[in-house]
């Protein structure tokens, strides 16, 4: 370990936790140099590796080093070690636009710099052939002048991701972020994709919440299709006409960022030096340190996509399947005989199965683990009708957010809902964003 007490490979001086999320922690520091702060993410090489998220964090390194833009929170350096992984980042002290939101909706001259200057490193990341597929008020932070900056590119794409009909494939974001053509199975264009989601995040910050919005995940799929929006009377005018075009479901019909420059609302008060900037071509030499991080990150990608067996894939479509109004079984039994369950999750796949085995062993149940995200948990006492026995299921929507099946494979009916009601749902409750047709946890808390 290249640390001493609180100073890291003689570099930079460890400071206070800022956040932390599945995979890493980020905490403020100081370069022993210069006395500059910067914020220095600490990613586990272990978790990513059991994950096969490997790629992603070599791709993150990628994109970051051509994104060189005021309004993009800046990469400096990267560092290895046999355990973790540091990037080392310009410090963005203001905290994140999704904090300012929550507390209120923002004046219309307040949103609308905040999204000329969004439009401003969104146009650049894709002249670079970058899009980010994963923008929200969550990866958008903000400094102490009340500037902008876009942050986490780990869902990013390169022109090389294109297949050969010049179309992005893989679905990825956050889902009432997501433009429908992401979310359809079909190729999409990442620049279209990346203007949706600007659209969403001016919606929030006019209005203080969400333009697509439901209790459960699928009738909040039936909404962004539609794209069905509804108007609250303080938008102007031309802050509607804008919106209309940013979020129209067919992205042929989609406005360009050349016509959102043009757009009468866009330009109100518009700060020309926004997008006089000059393209660095020259300058994309990363540190030494960084190359070597890069390299070593690199030669794991194999080990790591192995270590995990690949969930299933579901789109909307899928997810929409799966929902209440196309289960036939309530035709055949009462509700209150239900012998399967779902819920949606924010967590990452390894957090749910770890969960899920924990509540295993504090029911004594053997857990097996399958191909395609499927767990096997056993009873060792047979019940009235035999051994209970329980699968659940994990499926892949987006790579933040998770449908999860419970279902009673055998055993006395009865006795499965008596442990589902009061062991399995209370000790599932930190990691469960939405129980199938019920509201949301983190609705119930804010109502």
């Amino acid at each position: 370990m290249s640390e001493k007490g609180n100073i890291l490979m003689q570099k930079y001086e460890m400071g206070k936790l800022l956040g932390k999320g599945s995979f890493a922690k980020v905490y403020h520091a100081r370069c022993v140099k210069t006395s500059h702060s910067v914020a220095i993410k600490v990613i586990d090489k272990d978790q990513i590796l059991k994950c096969g998220l490997m790629d992603q964090i070599s791709r993150e390194i990628s994109v970051m080093k051509l994104v060189k833009h005021p309004n993009i929170v800046q990469l400096y350096e990267v560092m290895a070690t046999k355990t973790k992984i540091y990037f080392v980042l310009e410090y963005v002290k203001g905290g994140e636009l999704f904090n300012k939101v929550r507390r209120g909706r923002l004046k219309e001259d307040v949103a609308r710099k905040y999204f000329q200057q969004l439009i401003s490193a969104v146009d650049f990341c894709h002249s670079r052939g970058v899009y980010h597929r994963d923008l929200k008020p969550e990866n958008l932070l903000l400094d102490g002048s009340r500037n902008l900056k876009i942050s986490d590119f780990g869902l990013s794409a390169l022109p090389d991701c294109k297949r050969q009909d010049g179309l992005l494939h893989t679905s990825c974001g956050t889902p009432a972020y997501v433009a429908p053509e992401v979310i359809s199975r079909k190729g999409y264009d990442g620049a279209k994709a990346d203007i949706w989601a600007c659209g969403v995040i001016l919606y929030v910050s006019l209005a203080g919440y969400l333009p697509f919005q439901d209790k459960n995940l699928i009738d909040m799929y039936k909404k962004i299709f539609k794209a069905e929006l509804k108007w609250p009377s303080w938008f102007s005018s031309d802050a509607r006409k804008l919106l209309r075009r940013l979020l129209h479901p067919n992205p042929s019909a989609r406005i360009s960022i050349a016509e959102i420059m043009e757009h009468p609302w866009f330009r109100s008060g518009l700060d020309g030096r926004l997008f006089d900037y000059t393209m660095d071509t020259t300058d994309n030499v990363m540190p030494v340190d960084m190359n070597s991080a890069l390299d070593y990150l690199n030669t794991n990608t194999v080990e790591g996509n192995q270590a995990v067996e690949k969930l299933t894939n579901l789109n909307a479509f899928d997810v929409i399947s799966l929902s209440n109004g196309f289960d036939l079984s309530g035709i055949f039994e009462e509700s209150s005989d239900k012998k399967e369950a779902k819920f949606t999750s924010t967590n990452t796949a390894l957090t749910i199965v770890t969960k899920l085995e924990e509540i295993a062993t504090s029911l004594r149940l053997k857990v097996t683990k399958k191909g395609g995200g499927l767990l096997k948990m056993v009873g060792s006492k047979p019940g009235r009708k035999g051994v209970m026995s329980i699968n659940a299921e994990i499926f892949h929507v987006t790579p933040n957010f998770h449908l999860v099946e419970i279902k009673k494979t055998n055993g006395d009916t009865v006795e499965y809902q008596k442990v589902m009601k009061q062991c399995i749902r209370p000790a599932l409750k930190d990691i469960v964003w939405a129980w199938q047709g019920e509201q949301p946890e983190k609705e119930k808390q804010q109502s």
